[in-house]
Order: structure tokens, then C-alpha cells, then sequence
């Protein structure tokens, strides 16, 4: 075993000093020597650190648990104990400068992928029925928030879920309660409240998971971190920003007395458009009213009588017309049936005779004596019988 020891501590022995970077999670004193432990910024890693009193007068005075800092350490390995601990030989705040970059990096990263897009940002409800609300638990933020929206609408409900909003368990708490909250049907827009806090505090809300998370949520999300200067990436990828938890508040949840008032100024303007409409249309049926052609019925058969009598004059005019010259043609065709017809010739002295069986006599051959005929004459008729003198005359006429 101590061979093995030995082989191991020789090993981590050979490793060189490295520059590393994390945040303190334990600080402690004994003996003028410091025992702490140094966490990654990204992942789940930690290391445990010894600062020797020798190197600790060299280092800031500030130094405490939570402070972000780059150190200069080495691995060292205990056999004895069979530890392994990370000798610290520098170790320094991490400049203000160094962190504005690493966030203005990520700020341009997310900006490329258009999760800062206007046309991306979801409409807030205009009254939302159930509020999501990630705070701190008994936090001033939560009450602001709490105590705001329901002075504005009483009915207004919340479901709030407490998070760590700083330290190192803060992005991973808060993105879960955004998870939580956007799965939540019932919940119509997300509030994430923290009042206000120094640039270090703040950092938590510019955590990369965190604010991907956000703009994957289909709820609409409100930030409320209440830092104006800072602006924090939640800010920007956020459906709306809210200067403070309060604003947060009045921006999510109209006020009840201002939508009354709309109501009624709205209801007056319709009364009033609906009055307006209804006298105009009142005059324009008393203009219909007033004219000739409404006020009675009498002027129907006045305008027409006299075109009325035009016409029967007329008509009688043209059946007088009619009948004269029909009068007249009735009479011609009397005279031209009367000069056509057999009475005429025999009213001329003619006479027509018939043999005995009803024809008429058309040829002197014909009479042979003693025959009968039927003389018929413009006055009657009368029977004579052929005699043979006026054969014998006929036959030398022949």
C-alpha cells in the first residue's frame, strides 16, 4: 500500500501548477491557514483547496465563500491521509472586465440565433386567469408582486413556485420552476421576480441553460429581475421586460377600475353612435313620408284620368272608324253578290227552266214534245209543257 501511495504522490508530484477558475463554495480558517473548496462555473465538479498561512498574506483580504476567483494551484497528494487537495499559490477576484466579455460573447451567440427577434416574443394575455410566478420564498419581490396584481384585479390567481434567485443552485432551481410552470396548462403567463441585486447576484439570470430554457417555453414570460443597468440575458430573450416586480404586476394584470371605466365610456359612445343613427333614420323616413308619391293614393287616378279619357276617345274613335268602313264594305259586297246572283237575271225578264227530273234546260235538243218543264221566273214559278210547233221552230232555228 505504501508503495502504491508513494507511486501516486509521485506522480501528481510531476504535474506542473495550473490557472483555474471557479467560484468558493467553503471558506475556512485554522491555524492561519485556509481549508475551502473551489466549484466549476458549468459543471457539477468540485476540488478542495489549502491556502498555507505563507500564501494567504500574499492573497486579497476579501476573500470569502461565493466570491468568483481564478487561482494558481497545484495537485497535491497526502499520503498519510490519502487526500488529494489543490495547493493554492495565487488566487484573485475575477475582473469585472474578464465576466462583461464571457457575457457579451454569449449576448452576440444567442443574438445570431434570433432568440432576441422581435417577431418572436409572444403576446401577454389581457387578462390572464392563473399567473406563474418564480420567486424567492418570503421574498419582498413575491410580495410586490402578490399584493400589486390582486389591488388591481381581485380574482386574479397565482401559482408560485420558490426558487434559489442567487448562489449556485439558482439557474438550476429557476429553470426548473420555468419547466414546471410552462407545462402547467392552466397557467397563462410566467413572472420571474427578484428585487434587484449587485452585478455578481445578478449573473444567474444570464446562465445560458436558463435562458434557452426561456425561449423554449410557450407561455409568455415576464422578467422582472429589477436591475437596469446590468440587464441580465433573461432580460432580452424574455416576452417582456419589467423595470421592477411591481411594473411586472401592472403589466400583466389591468387594473379593474380603468377596465370599468373603458366599459362605460365604450357603452356611452355606442348609446350615443346608436341615438345618432336612429334620428337619422327618423328624418330620412319623414323626407320618405313627406313626398307626393307616399302622402296619398288619390293622385294615382288624378295623373292618370285624363290620360285615362285620351285613351277611351281614342278607342272610341277607331271603333266608329272600324265599323263605318266595314259598313261600307259589307255594302259593296251586297251590290257585287246582288249583280251575280240568279235573281238579278231574272229580274231582267229571263227565266230559267228545269226538265222534269230537275236539271236545267240548256239546249233546244233537249226539249223533245211533250215534255214538262218548270219555268222559274223573277216572281215564281210555272209548269209548261213543250209542244210540237215550237219543236219544229226550234229545229229550223237549228
Amino acid at each position: 500500500m505504501a508503495v502504491l501511495s508513494n507511486k501516486i504522490k509521485g506522480w501528481i508530484d510531476r504535474l506542473g501548477a495550473v490557472w483555474v477558475e471557479g467560484e468558493i463554495t467553503q471558506w475556512g480558517v485554522s491555524g492561519g491557514n485556509v481549508y475551502g473548496k473551489l466549484k466549476d462555473l458549468d459543471v457539477d465538479a468540485t476540488v478542495g483547496f489549502t491556502v498555507w498561512s505563507s500564501v494567504r498574506a500574499k492573497l486579497p483580504d476579501d476573500l470569502k465563500q461565493g466570491d468568483h476567483v481564478v487561482t494558481l494551484l497545484k495537485p497535491n497528494y497526502w499520503v498519510k491521509g490519502g487526500s488529494l487537495t489543490m495547493q493554492v499559490f495565487e488566487m484573485r477576484h475575477v475582473g469585472l472586465g474578464d465576466l462583461l466579455e464571457r457575457l457579451e460573447r454569449l449576448r452576440q451567440s444567442l443574438k445570431a440565433e434570433g432568440l432576441f427577434d422581435l417577431d418572436r416574443k409572444k403576446p401577454l394575455p389581457f387578462l390572464p386567469a392563473c399567473i406563474g410566478l418564480i420567486t424567492g420564498k418570503d421574498s419582498d419581490a413575491e410580495k410586490d408582486v402578490l399584493r400589486n396584481a390582486q389591488l388591481r384585479w381581485p380574482a386574479v390567481e397565482f401559482r408560485v413556485v420558490h426558487a434559489a434567485v442567487q448562489g449556485d443552485r439558482a439557474a438550476a432551481e429557476v429553470t426548473a420552476a420555468l419547466l414546471t410552470l410552462d407545462a402547467d396548462p392552466e397557467v397563462d403567463v410566467i413572472i420571474v421576480a427578484r428585487g434587484g441585486g449587485d452585478f455578481q447576484n445578478l449573473l444567474v439570470f444570464s446562465d445560458e441553460t436558463l435562458v434557452r430554457t426561456a425561449a423554449a417555453c410557450v407561455t409568455p414570460i415576464v422578467s422582472a429581475i429589477g436591475h437596469e443597468a446590468d440587464r441580465p440575458l433573461l432580460d432580452d430573450v424574455a416576452d417582456l421586460r419589467a423595470s421592477t416586480p411591481t411594473d411586472a404586476a401592472k403589466r400583466v394584470v389591468p387594473d379593474v377600475a380603468d377596465e370599468l371605466n373603458r366599459v362605460q365610456q365604450a357603452r356611452a359612445r355606442i348609446g350615443g353612435q346608436l341615438t345618432n343613427l336612429i334620428a337619422h333614420e327618423i328624418d330620412r323616413l319623414e323626407q320618405l313620408r313627406s313626398r307626393p308619391v307616399l302622402s296619398g293614393s288619390a293622385w294615382i287616378v288624378d295623373s292618370r284620368a285624363e290620360e285615362l279619357g285620351r285613351y277611351v276617345q281614342r278607342s272610341g274613335e277607331l271603333v266608329s272608324h272600324l265599323l263605318d268602313r266595314s259598313e261600307r264594305a259589307v255594302v259593296e259586297l251586297r251590290s257585287q253578290l246582288r249583280a251575280l246572283s240568279p235573281q238579278g237575271t231574272l229580274d231582267r225578264g229571263y227565266a230559267i227552266a228545269q226538265l222534269p227530273g230537275g236539271a236545267v234546260l240548256r239546249s233546244s235538243s233537249d226539249a223533245a214534245p211533250g215534255i214538262e218543264l218548270l219555268l222559274t221566273l223573277s216572281d215564281g214559278r210555272v209548269d209548261a209543257v213543250v209542244t210540237a210547233d215550237s219543236a219544229a221552230s226550234q229545229a229550223s232555228a237549228g
